[in-house]
């Protein structure tokens, strides 16, 4: 279950790259508000509060921009190019008793029994109350044997969560490990390159050819 917290946050009058980059240089985040039938605001937060937000789990939070309060959940995130920090927040407003569509991260726990497991699909798509948004759904390996797969309609949700992403829509599978092999394993396989018997046919042609040139020179 989500957790409701509170952020400070400003309103973001100016915009574009430049005024993003004094807002980060700034400890702040830059976000967008959407939804509700209102127009987009923009505006700031913490980033130190909104990464810590984000580290527990927490997608909703309360704050109050301009005189309104607003209850605004996390609708996508945009990173920098090492996918380390958070520079832009794309955010939603809602009701705590209304249903939503959410991406939700696939986590894994364990070792298969047999083989090594692949994550095919690493997010799925589901339906709930906001307040009952999972953090994220955690599929245990140990069960799982080479040529076993999960589709995501066999994946166990929580109470009051639907399932949007396909059913049938591969989540994991098991398969054996390659084969490692070293260079001299690789060299020792390889076959010899076949020596090419038309090249030095001719060659032997032209050679014959020569002696015969010159008996037909001296006749002549």
């Amino acid at each position: 279950m989500q957790k409701t917290v509170t952020l400070k946050s400003q309103v973001r009058k100016e915009r574009g790259s430049k005024m993003a980059r004094r807002s980060r240089a700034a400890g702040q985040i830059p976000a967008i508000i959407y939804g509700h039938g209102k127009d987009p605001e923009s505006i700031t937060l913490s980033l130190h509060d909104f990464s810590l937000m984000l580290h527990h789990g927490s997608r909703i939070f309360q704050t109050t921009v301009g005189e309104t309060a607003e209850t605004l959940l996390v609708k996508e995130l945009q990173y920098d190019y090492l996918g380390r920090n958070v520079i832009h927040a794309d955010l939603v407003r809602v009701d705590l008793t209304e249903t939503v569509r959410v991406v939700v991260a696939v986590d894994t726990r364990g070792k298969a029994k047999t083989g090594i497991v692949d994550t095919l699909l690493a997010k799925l798509e589901v339906e709930c109350v906001v307040t009952e948004i999972p953090d994220k759904i955690t599929l245990v390996l140990r069960e799982m044997n080479i040529g076993d797969t999960v589709k995501a309609g066999q994946i166990a949700l929580p109470e009051g969560v639907t399932l949007v992403t396909d059913p049938e829509a591969l989540v994991l599978m098991c398969h054996e490990v390659a084969e490692v092999k070293t260079s001299e394993e690789v060299e020792l396989e390889t076959p010899a390159a076949p020596e090419v018997i038309t090249e030095r046919a001719r060659e032997e042609e032209g050679a014959a050819a020569e002696p015969a040139k010159a008996k037909e020179k001296e006749k002549e």
